[in-house]
């Protein structure tokens, strides 16, 4: 089974929301996940959860992370900076 990361879209009509998933390659966007890795207002640019540790045991597991998952993850990166 070849598992991804992805954006799973969730929320109103014109105010989305996306979930990030661990989902089946093969399964629709909005299909049944194995893991919810986190949530992501693409409106305010803001990220609501992201559980770091999860998605570093689906990478270590084999799953591939999409580009836009990635770009989430840099944006996470940034905005929890160490204090010096």
């Amino acid at each position: 089974m070849a598992v991804k990361i992805r954006l799973a879209r969730i929320g109103k009509i014109h105010a989305p929301m996306y979930r990030i998933v661990a989902i089946d390659s093969r399964k629709k966007r909005d299909g049944e996940a194995l893991d919810i890795l986190g949530t992501y207002n693409p409106l305010t640019g803001e990220i609501v959860q992201f559980h770091a540790d999860r998605i570093n045991h689906w990478e270590s597991q084999g799953a591939i992370m999409t580009d836009a998952v990635k770009k989430i993850q840099k944006l996470h990166k940034k905005s929890v900076q160490p204090a010096a």
